[in-house]
């Protein structure tokens, strides 16, 4: 889709901030609405009742709702593809122009569209792991796994996607949680949930990625997540260009050097073909 005037107007003003200058990504959902995976808070996102670690961790109930939903949005999850703004980013690294992406998405786009870097502060959906033993688990097997024990889940048709992968299943009864194959300990996807915190060596990692840059690109997030927001803190201490790229207002539109309301495909791509090698 081609960028209108304004937008135009607003690239360009970008690619003056940003040339000659190293930049790290930070990204949030809006990044990959593109490739079919809601976001959280846009306009339309879904109505959520996020579940909260203490919910996991202590009742089985809750697991079990956990693991119904995570598998029914597996599949639709796992088949969605990088879309150009994930390319774009990609691209923008191999040319030496990005120092690499900080991403609050667990869904994996960004790795499999060639970044090279990217620090997962969410996590990602791949792994699993045992809160027991620590053994680590592909996604893909474990799903083998679950439909195996429950034979009888069929992904329904025209599922509504969450933005985490999951759907509201209708009902749980008679499903087997799956257990660590190892030990038998207690299984967690390797995200964080709500109420948890980020591990503090992930977020030193992507204080590490922004601090060696000379710029800071923010796409697709609207920054209501605090740890979006200290990184852009971090940028902006040190008088760093800040271009936020997001469809919506967010929480730090006063303190970006260039704000773009659009989409974060076409500008990305916009951004990468117009910025000149240092």
């Amino acid at each position: 889709m081609p960028v209108t005037m304004i937008v135009q107007d607003a690239v360009a003003a970008a690619v003056d901030a940003l040339s000659g200058r190293r930049i790290a990504v930070l990204t949030g959902a809006g990044v990959s609405t593109d490739s079919g995976i809601p976001d959280y808070r846009g306009k339309g996102a879904p109505v959520r009742t996020p579940m909260t670690v203490e919910q996991y961790l202590a009742s089985d109930a809750a697991r079990r709702r956990y693991w119904v939903g995570s598998h029914l949005g597996w599949q639709a999850f796992a088949a969605a593809e990088p879309n150009r703004g994930h390319l774009a980013l990609a691209r923008l690294e191999e040319r030496g122009l990005s120092t690499g992406i900080v991403t609050q998405n667990v869904d994996g786009l960004h790795v499999r569209a060639g970044s090279r870097r990217v620090v997962e502060l969410h996590g990602t959906m791949r792994r699993i792991f045992c809160t027991h033993c620590g053994q680590v688990f592909d996604r893909r097997d474990l799903a083998l796994r679950v439909e195996a024990d429950n034979p009888w889940i069929t992904v329904p048709e025209n599922v509504a996607l969450g933005p985490d992968g999951d759907v509201l299943p209708e009902s749980t009864d008679g499903f087997i949680v799956p257990d660590c194959s190892v030990c038998g300990g207690m299984l967690k996807p390797d995200v964080v949930f709500f109420g948890e915190f980020i591990p503090a060596e992930k977020f030193r990692e992507a204080e590490q990625l922004v601090r060696t840059s000379d710029a800071l690109v923010i796409a697709g997030s609207s920054l209501v997540v605090n740890s979006g927001i200290r990184l852009l803190e971090r940028a902006r201490r040190r008088r760093l260009p800040i271009v936020i790229v997001n469809r919506g207002a967010t929480r730090a539109d006063a303190r970006a050097t260039v704000k773009i309301d659009a989409g974060t495909s076409e500008v990305l791509e916009a951004l990468a073909s117009a910025l000149p090698q240092i």
